[in-house]
């Protein structure tokens, strides 16, 4: 069974910091994209930054040198650092990845728990 793991996240003021982790554990054969979403209340779940196992990125304009991703192959694992935080970053941010199974041809979506990150003004 494959499973993503979240951890980080919190309450911080506009202009502070805070990191995000992902852990993907299991019967994992292989990862290809590796990303967070976030969904604030009331609207669609949207991209925040993508990473290739390439390590090429994609951000959302809104979150543009401000964020980084990145990703640790060996480890399974992606962060995202999240400087200069603002109010309307505010929302539950999910970790993504696309993963190949044990016992699987294809790849598949896989989605974390969810991690608040909440900013205060």
């Amino acid at each position: 069974q494959v499973q993503l793991v979240e951890s980080g996240g919190g309450l911080v003021q506009a202009g502070g910091s805070l990191r995000l982790s992902c852990t993907a554990s299991g019967s994992i054969i292989s990862i290809d994209d590796m990303g967070w979403y976030r969904q604030a209340p009331g609207k669609q779940r949207e991209l925040v930054a993508l990473v290739t196992r390439g390590s090429s990125t994609n951000y959302a304009d809104s979150v543009k040198g401000r964020f980084t991703i990145s990703r640790d192959n060996a480890k399974k694992t992606v962060l995202l650092q999240m400087n200069s935080l603002q109010p309307a970053d505010t929302a539950v941010y999910y970790c993504y990845a696309v993963i190949r199974g044990y016992g699987n041809y294809r790849y598949s979506d896989y989605w974390g728990q969810g991690a608040q990150v909440t900013v205060s003004s």
